[in-house]
């Protein structure tokens, strides 16, 4: 306990409950570091603030936290109750709606004020569902997030509503909204943000591959700017492979 508890005072960390109108009740935040580029870290399906720091991502990023390089933000997300939930589709884009708003107008505050920089941009990471949450954020606001690095991404949201479709769930669903991005909204994107999809070939990775070629596809054809990484048939769906895949981009990037 006292070495954990050691580790964490050397990257900073703090937990906070931060009230959401949006959800209506108080959402599980960690943060780690105390300088450096503010970067909301989505969590996968498991939803939890503080996976990144139980499966070991915070230590292995340790280094650029301390140095002051990046400064993670590290809120919950409610997936059980939208894509990976038993909930009517309708139901599931409303609450993923609210945390996407939850997000951009409440959580976005809260950084700007927390870094003292009202106008300060923000970076986006995800793995596995959370690389949609990440790719989704830089596409609809660009001008909030001017970057995002999406590790072994699933991006077909559809797929989750089992045929039933609605316009909200339209502009939820990137392999939809994308290719009809056009005119001043496709500048917006093309201007302020670039996206990084990073995937693996190997276990367990299944339809994430697919899925990122997909949407790397899509972005090309819009001509966002994008990197596509794709690594050997060793690089497993697993925090072994994504920890490697964190340090390896944004030692580059920071």
């Amino acid at each position: 306990m006292l070495a954990e508890r050691s580790s964490l005072d050397r990257v900073q960390a703090r937990y906070l409950r931060l009230p959401s109108d949006h959800l209506g009740r108080r959402v599980h935040l960690w943060t780690y570091g105390w300088w450096g580029r503010p970067v909301v870290v989505f969590p996968s399906a498991s939803g939890m603030a503080h996976e990144w720091q139980m499966a070991g991502a915070i230590d292995a990023l340790a280094p650029l936290i301390q140095a002051g390089r990046i400064k993670l933000y590290c809120p919950e997300s409610n997936a059980s109750e939208t894509w990976t939930s038993d909930n009517p589709p309708a139901y599931q884009v409303a609450r993923h709606r609210a945390y996407e708003q939850f997000i951009t107008e409440e959580l976005t505050s809260w950084i700007r004020d927390d870094c003292d920089s009202p106008r300060i941009r923000l970076d986006a990471i995800g793995v596995s569902l959370g690389g949609f949450y990440a790719a989704n954020a830089a596409l609809k606001y660009p001008e909030l997030f001017r970057h995002a690095l999406c590790l072994s991404g699933r991006y077909d949201v559809e797929r989750f509503a089992e045929g039933w479709w609605s316009e909200d769930l339209y502009f939820q669903a990137p392999y939809a909204y994308v290719p009809n991005l056009d005119g001043e909204a496709l500048a917006r994107v093309r201007r302020h943000t670039s996206l990084t999809l990073v995937i693996g070939q190997g276990p367990f990775e299944g339809a994430c591959l697919p899925e990122t070629l997909r949407l790397a596809s899509v972005l090309r054809q819009r001509d966002i700017p994008h990197e596509l990484d794709v690594w050997g048939h060793d690089s497993a769906h697993h925090w072994d492979w994504w920890k490697r895949q964190l340090r390896h981009h944004l030692s580059r990037r920071y």
